[in-house]
C-alpha cells in the first residue's frame, strides 16, 4: 500500500510514523523542511485540562491524546536519539476578577467531578507555587497532569524517528489530488503524478489551497498567532501559566515563551506593533519581574483553525482521501493521537476513538472545493 501525506507538520509526520511501522509505503510531501509552519511557531502546551472549551469530544480526544504523550515522547527520543523536551510540569490557570474567578471555581469543579486533578488555589496558595506571580491575581486553579513539550526540538524528533522507520520526505510543490471519477489516485505535482492508494491532506491552514478535496473553500481559515521568545538572569517560573487566553511557557533552558494573539487576519504571517505590546504588557502583568527580560526572538504562525474549533479527522469527500487539519491552537497536543486514529483509518480499522463528531460534512457551508 502506497499513502501520500500532503504537509510535513507534526500531524503529518506523526501520521507517516504510524504507517510506515504498519508496513506502509509512506511520501510526506512538503512545500519547505518539516514543521515549518505552524508546529515550530507553537507553545508546546499540553494544557487538555486548562485550556478546555468544556465538556465535548474536543476535552476527551485532548485527555486522551496527553494520556500517550509520555509514551510517545520517549518512543521518539529512542527512535530518533533526540530530545523531545517533554516536562509534566503542572500548569497553573490565573483570574484577576470576579466572573473569571467564578469560571475557574466552576471548572475544577466539574473536573474534579470526572476524576481529573483540578486543585481551587487562593492567590496566596499560587504565590505559594510561583513567587514570582504579580500582587493582581485573585485566585488560581493547578492542574497538574497537564504538562509542555518543545515543540521545535518534537517537531526534528519525530521527522528523524519517521525517517527512521522508511518514511520518505520529498520537498514538493502540490498542486492538487488526483482522481479517477470519485476516488482519489494521488497526488499532482508540478510536472509529474504521484500514484498512491491513499492521499492524505495534513496541510494545516494551508488545507484549502490543495485543489480537488471536495472540502468547503473555507472548511480550514488561517488563524495568526504572535509570540515572544524572552530570557531571564534566573528562572522565574517552574510551571506554564494561563490567563485571559494566554500563556507564559518556561523551557528548561532559561527562556521563556509568551503567546499568543489570535488573529483571523488572511495569511499574513507577521509580528505588529500591537501584538507584540500586548504580549508583552500581559507578560508584565503576571510576572512582574519580567519586566527586566531579555527580548530574545518575536514570530507569528498561522494555526488552522475550523469554526467550530474541532478538527477535521477521517474519510474525506472522495474514496481514498483522508483528512487530518484544523487542530488550531492544540496541533501539538493531539499529535500522538491524531497519528494513531488517523493510520487506523486508513489501514481499514475501526478507529479507537469514535471520529463522528470530527467529519469534514460538519463544516460543508460554502463552496465545494475546486
Amino acid at each position: 500500500m502506497k499513502v501520500a501525506i500532503i504537509g510535513g507538520g507534526v500531524i503529518g509526520c506523526a501520521i507517516g510514523l504510524r504507517l510506515a511501522q504498519a508496513g506502509v509505503d509512506v511520501t510526506v510531501l512538503e512545500r519547505s523542511i518539516p514543521g515549518a509552519e505552524a508546529s515550530s511557531a507553537a507553545a508546546g502546551i499540553l494544557g487538555a485540562q486548562a485550556e478546555s472549551e468544556g465538556e465535548g469530544p474536543l476535552f476527551q480526544l485532548c485527555l486522551a491524546s496527553r494520556a500517550r504523550y509520555a509514551a510517545f515522547a520517549e518512543e521518539l527520543e529512542t527512535l530518533s536519539g533526540l530530545p523531545v523536551g517533554y516536562r509534566p510540569c503542572g500548569l497553573l490557570d490565573l483570574a484577576f476578577d470576579e466572573p473569571s474567578s467564578t469560571a475557574l471555581g466552576e471548572l475544577t469543579r466539574s473536573q474534579r467531578g470526572q476524576g481529573l486533578r483540578a486543585e481551587p488555589l487562593t492567590a496566596e496558595q499560587a504565590r505559594a507555587l510561583e513567587p514570582s506571580l504579580g500582587a493582581e491575581v485573585r485566585s488560581a486553579a493547578l492542574f497538574p497532569d497537564d504538562a509542555q513539550v518543545d515543540n521545535r526540538l518534537l517537531v526534528t524528533a519525530l521527522a528523524a524517528a519517521a525517517g527512521r522507520v522508511g518514511v520518505r520526505f520529498r520537498t514538493a510543490q502540490v498542486r492538487g489530488i488526483a482522481h479517477e471519477g470519485a476516488r482519489a489516485v494521488g497526488v499532482e505535482l508540478t510536472g509529474e503524478r504521484l500514484a498512491a492508494d491513499a492521499v492524505v491532506v495534513a496541510a494545516g491552514a494551508w488545507t484549502g489551497w490543495v485543489a480537488g478535496t471536495g472540502l468547503a473553500a473555507d472548511a480550514v481559515t488561517p488563524a495568526r498567532g504572535q509570540m515572544v521568545m524572552l530570557r531571564t538572569e534566573r528562572p522565574l517560573l517552574s510551571r506554564v501559566l494561563f490567563a485571559k487566553g494566554r500563556y507564559l511557557v518556561p523551557r528548561a533552558d532559561g527562556r521563556l515563551i509568551v503567546g499568543s494573539t489570535l488573529e483571523l487576519d488572511g495569511y499574513e504571517k507577521r509580528v505588529s506593533v500591537d501584538g507584540l505590546a500586548s504580549l508583552l504588557q500581559f507578560a508584565r502583568e503576571l510576572c512582574p519581574e519580567l519586566g527586566s527580560a531579555t527580548v530574545v526572538e518575536t514570530w507569528a504562525g498561522l494555526r488552522p483553525f475550523t469554526a467550530d474549533h474541532l478538527p477535521i479527522l477521517g474519510p474525506g469527500p472522495l474514496e481514498g482521501l483522508f483528512i487530518a487539519s484544523g487542530h488550531h491552537r492544540n496541533g501539538i497536543l493531539l499529535t500522538p493521537v491524531t497519528g494513531d486514529l488517523m493510520a487506523e483509518c486508513i489501514l481499514g480499522r475501526p478507529p479507537s476513538i469514535d471520529l463522528t463528531p470530527f467529519r469534514w460534512e460538519r463544516l460543508q457551508t460554502g463552496p465545494a472545493g475546486s
